[in-house]
């Protein structure tokens, strides 16, 4: 049965929280609050929070600086995965992973098609690894960052989660490098 073995350590991960908007701004931005609250609330830290708009460029330019980054073990983003012309986040998060993680995918349409039904479909939520640094990218409603972290990211970030989870592959998401 999966679950929390509190016979293992809590290790707060260091996360940074992205928001693609166009529109939103510090004052208006609830996914972004959404997010920051939960991640706080599990007891790891925010190591950073951006507003960037709905831009390749923009996206990508603040990925590789967090991928970069060897105190940042995490970034969520909300926003810009949806069909329109300016959702452009699913292609900027694939342009910098090492690794696609296609589970998420699957399991975060699987979460949502129990709250939204079919409309699910409209959502291209990705994760993947770069650089050792695990990315998610959920779409820009409270609600669908509601589902996918305590759906998803609050068991698979807490080192404790039973029979297995992110935080314990860490130290080996970047093995390949030291074969060379």
């Amino acid at each position: 049965m999966p679950g929390i073995d509190e016979t293992r350590e809590f290790i707060a991960l260091n996360i940074a929280v992205l928001t693609v908007s166009d529109s939103r701004t510090p004052e208006t931005d609830t996914s972004g609050d959404v997010l920051v609250e939960r991640i706080e609330k599990a007891g790891h830290k925010v190591a950073a929070r951006r507003i960037v708009p709905d831009d390749t460029v923009h996206i990508r330019g603040q990925l590789m600086s967090w991928i970069a980054d060897e105190n940042i073990d995490a970034v969520i983003s909300t926003g810009g995965t949806g069909l329109t012309g300016r959702d452009v986040t699913p292609e900027a998060f694939k342009s910098v992973y090492d690794k696609e993680i296609d589970g998420f995918s699957a399991l975060f349409h699987r979460v949502s098609f129990e709250k939204i039904g079919t409309s699910t479909v409209q959502s291209r939520a990705t994760a993947g690894v770069a650089n050792g640094t695990f990315l998610f990218a959920l779409p820009g409603s409270p609600g669908a960052c509601k589902d996918g972290w305590d759906e998803i990211l609050v068991h698979q970030l807490d080192h404790r989660y039973r029979p297995c989870n992110f935080v314990e592959i860490m130290p080996r998401l970047e093995e390949h490098k030291k074969r060379k």
